[in-house]
Order: structure tokens, then sequence, then C-alpha cells
């Protein structure tokens, strides 16, 4: 069942509009939808629909939808699909309860200028009952295609069914794992091209990496706090028994603001380096869901556009570049844009190109390569 709005409902009078989701309701149809705050020349809703849970049943997801007032034109409008970054695993840590920024969509005026539907998915778990399946990337791809399933039924939206996914971190891991499952998933949308900023891609590498540093072991006690309750794996035997309730602390804290981030980083003073056992990258269990969970190849005829910060210490510039030559290597056309700068900003650095990337697939135009490049050892 879906948790209440909270302070949501509260800002906004608006009456939910209910829609009765009849015995034969399917992942992405629309459950309820709420009139939201949009930028100028723009309508926006807070949705919940049906997706489709690990279990294979459907389950109820929430998400943003944002569409130009305007007359849609001949043959509708494609869809960009934001997957957003990692805002924490509590139930309260969704974007479509944030009540500024527009749900976090980066450059969403100007997606909506370009005449674009956007769908923004807050992944199974975030807005409703968790918990969130962190860094999973069937279910967080699955929620990604039904929110655009929902934008293309949605009336008054004009949305075509071709659409683009962009994400960052966490939600670059969802755009790359979008790509993979997309044509069996939601084989009636037609998937013009992926775009992924720092992308969690390989997972025990990264996990290695993240305990180095106070925000990485952030990121690493949410995906061990996640995993022990989607997959039923042992928190003791992976974390040290006198940090377990420093994991489950952290776990209630969001960092979608930066009020919420300094919260987080408080509360994880104590989270030390050794908090996390190193069996848990050789445990039979754990390590396969590490493999299963990393990104593999998705279909070479789609087009892939990936930026990295140069500086990046959650996501190593050199993980992302092996991703993105392994997708070179199986014939993917892939366009990786070296950032300057860290993790955190990377998906407003890079917005201007990703967008000018996404508007060139919507318009079938050439797809650049630069697959050349990245065989030099640069980062």
């Amino acid at each position: 069942m879906l948790r209440p709005f909270g302070l949501f409902a509260s800002s906004f009078v608006a009456a939910v509009l209910l829609v009765a989701a009849p015995a034969s309701a399917k992942p992405g149809d629309l459950l309820t939808m709420q009139p939201v705050r949009a930028p100028a020349g723009a309508l926006g809703w807070r949705i919940s629909y049906l997706s489709t849970g690990l279990d294979g049943r459907e389950r109820p997801v929430t998400g943003l939808i944002y569409t130009p007032k305007a007359p849609a034109p001949p043959g509708g409008r494609p869809v960009v699909a934001w997957a957003h970054p990692t805002t924490g695993v509590a139930e309260s840590c969704a974007p479509s309860l944030h009540l500024t920024g527009f749900g976090l969509v980066p450059h969403l005026s100007t997606l909506i200028a370009d005449g674009y539907v956007v769908a923004s998915t807050d992944y199974p778990g975030l807005g409703t009952v968790g918990p969130h399946p962190y860094i999973v990337g069937v279910s967080e791809a699955r929620a990604v295609l039904d929110a655009v399933r929902v934008a293309a039924k949605l009336p008054g939206t004009g949305a075509n069914g071709h659409f683009v996914v962009w994400g960052h971190s966490q939600g670059g891991h969802a755009s790359l794992y979008t790509g993979i499952i997309a044509a069996q998933y939601a084989p009636e949308l037609t998937l013009e091209g992926v775009a992924a900023v720092a992308p969690a891609t390989d997972l025990v590498a990264l996990m290695k990496d993240d305990i180095s540093e106070r925000g990485g072991r952030i990121l690493a006690s949410y995906a061990v706090w996640s995993w022990t309750r989607v997959y039923g794996l042992p928190i003791q035997s992976v974390v040290k028994k006198n940090a377990i309730w420093i994991v489950n602390r952290v776990a209630r804290e969001c960092v979608q603001s930066t009020f919420e981030a300094i919260a987080v980083v408080v509360n994880s003073a104590l989270l030390r380096q050794t908090f996390v056992d190193s069996s848990v990258y050789t445990d039979p269990a754990w390590r396969a869901e590490f493999v299963a969970n990393t990104p593999g190849a998705m279909p070479a005829s789609i087009p892939l556009f990936i930026a990295q910060g140069r500086d990046d210490v959650t996501v190593r510039p050199a993980i992302t570049r092996a991703y993105a030559r392994a997708a070179c290597a199986r014939g993917q056309r892939v366009d990786y844009d070296s950032i300057p700068g860290g993790h955190l900003g990377a998906a407003e650095v890079s917005a201007d190109a990703a967008i000018a990337w996404i508007s060139r697939r919507f318009a079938h135009a050439a797809v650049a390569s630069t697959c050349g490049a990245l065989s030099e050892n640069t980062t």
C-alpha cells in the first residue's frame, strides 16, 4: 500500500485524482496523480503507478511527470526519463516528496522548453513501503520503464513512446540497466539512447574504493542495509557487530538537500573504514548479488553517452572508462565526456552536453563516438 503523502500533501491542497485500477491492471498503469508545482509553461503531477517487484509481483511506485502546456505537435512528444542519484534508502527519501527543485531533475526548464515530456521515477521503496532495492539494476530499470509507460498513457502529454533515459550515479546504474532490459520488458517503447553520468558499474571495485572515504562509506552502508532486507542476506556476516547500529541509523537519513547531507555526515562519524568485513567480497551469497547487479552488455545498437568527473573519488574514472571501453569493444557507439570536478556536481556540469546529445538522438542525427580516444591512457 502507498504511504501517506505527509508534508507534500499539506503543501498542495489540490485533490489527488484516484484512478481506479481494474483487476487487469498491469505494470505501467496509473494509480494516482496529484498536481505539483512545475516550471513556467509546464504542467506537473506526482504519480503512483504499478511496476514489477523483484518477486515478479506488481507493486506501487511513485514519481513525477512533467509536460509542456502547449498542445503536442503532430507525431507527439518524446520522453526524457530521468533516473535520480542516491537520495537515501528510507521511505521518506523519494524525490517526489522533496518540496523544492521540481523533483531535483537537472535543467528541467530546458527539457520542457525543448518540447519533451519528463518522467522521473522514485524507484521502489522510496515514497512507498520499503525496503528500497538500492543499486539493484532490474528493480530500478523496471521502475524507469513503467514511468515512461505512464507518461505515454497520461492524457494531455502527447508522449509518443520514444524515449531516452538519463541518470546520475545510482541513476546512471539505473540508466544502463534500462538499456539492458528495455527491449524485453517494454517492447512497445522505443529507446533512442542511454545517458549515464558517473554510473555505478563494477560494484565490487566501487565498494572497495568507497570504504576509504566518509561519503563512500555512507553509500556502502546504504547498500549493505538494503541488501540484507531485499535479499535476506545476514548483516552480521559482513558488518562488524559494533557498527550495525550505526548502519541502521545512517539508513534513516536522506541526502537530497544540504541540510540532510550534513545530518547524515554527522550521524556517520563513527562509521569507520573497517565497518565492513572483507568477507563481503568473497562470501558466495553476497558476491553473487554484486555480480548480478553489475551492468553488462546492452544491445550494441543503442547509442551511449557517458560523462565522468576527472576528480571523482566516489565513482573512480578508471572504472567508468573500463566500462566504456568494454562497450566500445562490443561495437556500441559511445560518446565519453571527461568533465572537470568530482561526483556530486557531475550531472549539472555535464547537463548541457547531455541534453544536446539527447536532442540529437530524438532528431536521429549521426551518432558521435569517442571509442578511438578511449583507448588512450588518460582520464
